[in-house]
């Protein structure tokens, strides 16, 4: 009997009653991280990575139903033995491995392999069957080193200044902004939405320190903010205070930035393409690095991912599944409030 089953609810492990990242409200829900197309608020209880729990309480009200478990270390659920590794992602998240009789199946939520320098490094484990994303499972994605990239924002903040622009990075809340945070603190005041301090507030409640920022406050004047380096989430673009800044620069920080189209998303004058997921070679060399029989492909580019990787002779099928990516653009029409 397989370890895992996709259903109407989620992945579902029957040997242990319980569902990995459901999208639907179940008795028992793992959580793989903290992002919102892989958290069901609703569920009776919920099992995730010690860094994690902050995000649950500060973004869904989750707290005392909350289980929390550290890198490898290995519980038993009905007789599946529970270890959770490593994804690399953001704070916190994880990778599940599953064990039964001698079966070991991983559900990797989502991953990247360049080391951030804030979340815990990916961590390949072998397994028998994985379940991977392809979020950005096409060839063309090709990252650079994410030091050229933060020294490019670095150069381009640096001319804003000049110009005397203000400059405004656009990264979603949970990842990229604290990745921002922590590369480019020390030549600028950096100022964050409330989205983005909540969050660093929560991390750094569980012992997590990050560079100090300006919450973002209406007392706050605009000449001050010029001065610093303004982060805020991607729904700000919709907004009208962008417009208000005095000489807004507005620069994405999103993997979809590496497509030239990608360049002119929302009108922004500079893309960065900075992503917490794996490229085209990190999901073919983090799978290739389990050693797995069997792959099951379940959000991005899966059908063109998954055929691949059948080409190589590895296994592999896709799968439909209610996970999308934070930097997809229909995901982040969600309202936020304006500073």
């Amino acid at each position: 009997m397989a370890l895992i089953k996709f259903t109407n609810r989620g992945i579902y492990c029957p040997q242990g009653d319980f569902y990995i990242d459901p999208w639907h409200p179940v008795d028992y829900a793992v959580t793989t991280h903290g992002h919102a197309d892989h958290v069901k608020w609703g569920n009776k209880n919920y099992l995730c990575h010690e860094l994690t729990k902050p995000i649950l309480k500060q973004r869904y009200g989750l707290d005392e139903n909350v289980e929390t478990l550290p890198y490898g270390e290995t519980i038993d659920i009905n007789g599946v033995k529970l270890t959770l590794f490593p994804a690399g992602h953001v704070i916190g998240s994880a990778q599940v491995r599953l064990a039964y009789k001698g079966e070991i199946c991983v559900v990797s939520g989502d991953y990247k392999v360049e080391y951030d320098g804030i979340s815990t490094e990916f961590e390949p484990v072998k397994c028998h069957t994985f379940v991977s994303e392809s979020t950005f499972g096409l060839p063309i994605y090709n990252w650079q080193p994410q030091s050229d990239i933060f020294e490019q924002i670095s150069n381009w903040v640096d001319s804003n200044h000049q110009k005397q622009k203000t400059s405004v990075l656009v990264a979603y809340s949970l990842g990229k902004a604290q990745r921002l945070i922590k590369n480019l603190a020390g030549r600028y005041p950096i100022y964050v939405h409330n989205s983005i301090a909540n969050l660093n507030e929560g991390f750094e409640s569980v012992g997590v320190k990050l560079p100090a920022t300006i919450r973002i406050t209406p007392e706050i004047k605009k000449d001050e903010l010029q001065k610093g380096i303004v982060i805020v989430p991607p729904v700000m673009t919709e907004g009208r205070w962008i417009k208000t800044l005095q000489q807004p620069a507005i620069g994405v920080c999103s993997g979809w930035m590496m497509v030239r189209a990608g360049r002119r998303w929302r009108s922004a004058d500079a893309g960065f393409a900075l992503s917490d997921h794996a490229d085209w070679n990190g999901l073919l060399s983090a799978i290739s690095a389990t050693g797995a029989e069997e792959v099951f492909v379940t959000h991005g580019s899966t059908a063109v991912f998954a055929k691949y990787l059948n080409e190589i002779g590895t296994s592999a099928q896709e799968v439909t599944t209610k996970y999308g990516s934070e930097d997809d653009e229909e995901t982040l029409t969600k309202a936020e409030p304006e500073p």
